[in-house]
């Protein structure tokens, strides 16, 4: 898998946050494309986040998606199976991290990471100057998931 840089991610932030045509378009290119995704973040899981906080997680994973897909062109297509075990793998990480303070909580996932400006952008995402977009509690279950799908999407290791 390609670095994913933080120009493409800047670059595709702006074309989807700037158009709706285009933010409709991808939404459209998810849904066909990768409907194990699709099915994961319009699940029951997020019952709990606000509206704001699913749209917002939509809007994210769409900036993912097509960064990802400027890069590589082709992206395979994710298994429920696949993304669950990410989540659970990257739940029981944080799980075992006793910092309170969320940017210390996910620094761990920063080690040895491959697609840190991916990672950077879900956390600078959801940090305090978001705060109208993400609550606290929201926070750590949207990073996990976004994590997950990151993960999935760049790890060619199929489970």
């Amino acid at each position: 898998m390609k670095f994913i840089s933080e120009d493409i991610i800047d670059a595709i932030t702006e074309e989807i946050g700037g158009s709706e045509t285009s933010f409709k378009q991808t939404v459209m290119e998810l849904r066909k494309e990768q409907p194990a995704v699709t099915a994961y973040i319009f699940s029951e899981n997020f019952d709990l986040f606000t509206q704001s906080e699913k749209e917002y997680l939509l809007f994210l994973v769409l900036v993912i998606f097509k960064s990802i897909k400027k890069e590589v062109g082709h992206l395979e297509e994710v298994s429920e199976k696949k993304l669950g075990k990410n989540e659970e793998v990257n739940w029981q990480i944080l799980g075992a991290v006793t910092a309170k303070i969320f940017r210390e909580r996910v620094d761990i996932f920063f080690k040895n990471y491959f697609q840190e400006d991916l990672l950077a952008f879900v956390e600078d995402s959801l940090v305090e100057e978001e705060e109208e977009l993400v609550t606290k509690v929201g926070r750590e279950p949207m990073f996990v998931a976004l994590k997950s799908i990151i993960d999935s999407w760049c790890d060619n290791e199929e489970l």
